[in-house]
């Protein structure tokens, strides 16, 4: 039995596909799982730990703003569908699972053409261009949230929330104290900009960092091609990173559970894959939406939980520093408010997520 992996780009759709690998190698030992996508230094590092092999693609992004690089895209999707021609040919699996988005684009068109069954997941509130399209070349889609079930076929759809990887929520707070030399005594603050960083929460946070410091620790995930400014400009503030309980760090593997279970409060962006990771192991969050993200859907995301009042939101536009720093006082203050975001943000957690689309790509196959 031979399974394609396809999607990629960032960490949101890797680690998904990561996740449904794992389950389907329980259910079927002998399944052969490829993944065939950009060829980028985050797929190689995140599938070669898999044991996953990586047959890459050239996949063209189509902005929505103006962009030379559009046109230079453009060129790259004919050959990314050509390459998956070739590509499926040889190996011609028994289903694709697609994380969608731009770069799944020409393996589901390639595997409609070749008569394979196709599963898409689609993580968040309001479905991407990509995936509504695509969906019409798929088998089934399964979401994440109930909002984005009406934008595809009746007969198609299925709810699942979004797959992630076993244990998520199983950490151990007293590994993330000893990695980190942090105290129990503290409260601890985690600043989550999922698997690339994000500069604008990177900034907002170094400017009230020494006010943080003054009571709590503070967890940093600053993104790879940011480490080394921020640790510069923290210095500059006479904060060494690693020590005085500010560690941060570039990119975060397998001890994100430790650090989730370990902490009290999350900044985050609202991407779907860091929503959920964070409401399985029901954390009280502050979401700041990506205010540029494709079809606006962080934002979607953010005010879904909101109007459960399972978080936090603030606009990106209007973050001072006076208000983040407000609010992050507030939660603590308040125990109310405080228990009222974990409680309600498990609403968004579906354990079985990750089981039921595995099941749905072995369905597939027996069909």
């Amino acid at each position: 039995m031979k399974i394609v992996l396809t999607g990629g780009g960032t960490g949101g759709h890797i680690i998904p596909l990561i996740a449904v690998a794992r389950n389907l190698r329980v259910k079927s030992p002998d399944a052969q799982i490829i993944f065939v996508g950009p060829n980028g230094k985050l797929e190689k590092d995140l599938f070669s730990q898999e044991g996953i092999p990586v047959k890459g693609i050239l996949a063209g992004k189509m902005r929505r703003y103006f962009s030379i690089l559009n046109f230079v895209d453009f060129f790259k999707i004919p050959i990314g569908i050509i390459q998956s021609l070739w590509i499926l040919l040889i190996n011609m699996p028994d289903a694709i699972f697609s994380k969608g988005g731009y770069a799944s684009l020409p393996v589901v068109l390639v595997g409609w053409l070749y008569r394979i069954p196709i599963l898409i997941h689609e993580s968040d509130s309001v479905p991407g261009l990509s995936n509504v399209f695509l969906a019409k070349f798929c088998s089934r889609v399964a979401v994440s949230y109930p909002e984005a079930e009406s934008m595809f076929p009746s007969k198609q759809v299925v709810m699942t929330g979004n797959p992630l990887r076993e244990g998520i929520n199983q950490g151990n707070a007293e590994e993330a104290l000893k990695k980190f030399g942090l105290t129990s005594s503290r409260k601890t603050i985690f600043i989550y900009g999922g698997s690339q960083g994000s500069q604008m929460l990177n900034n907002k946070v170094l400017k009230i960092l020494p006010t943080l410091l003054e009571k709590y620790q503070v967890i940093h995930q600053t993104g790879k091609k940011n480490i080394k400014e921020i640790e510069k400009v923290a210095g500059e503030l006479g904060i060494k990173a690693g020590h005085g309980g500010y560690h941060p760090i570039a990119f975060i593997g397998e001890e994100l559970r430790d650090i989730l279970a370990l902490s009290d409060l999350v900044i985050s962006r609202a991407g779907a894959n860091s929503i959920s990771e964070i409401a399985a192991n029901g954390k009280a969050c502050i979401l700041v939406p990506l205010e540029k993200s494709a079809n606006n859907h962080q934002r979607m995301n953010a005010y879904s939980l909101s109007k459960i009042e399972a978080c936090i939101v603030l606009e990106e536009n209007n973050l001072g520093e006076n208000l983040l720093l407000g609010k992050i006082e507030e939660i603590f203050i308040n125990d109310e408010l405080r228990n009222k975001l974990q409680t309600n943000i498990k609403a968004f957690h579906h354990p079985e997520a990750t089981e039921f689309i595995a099941d749905g790509i072995l369905g597939m196959i027996k069909k």
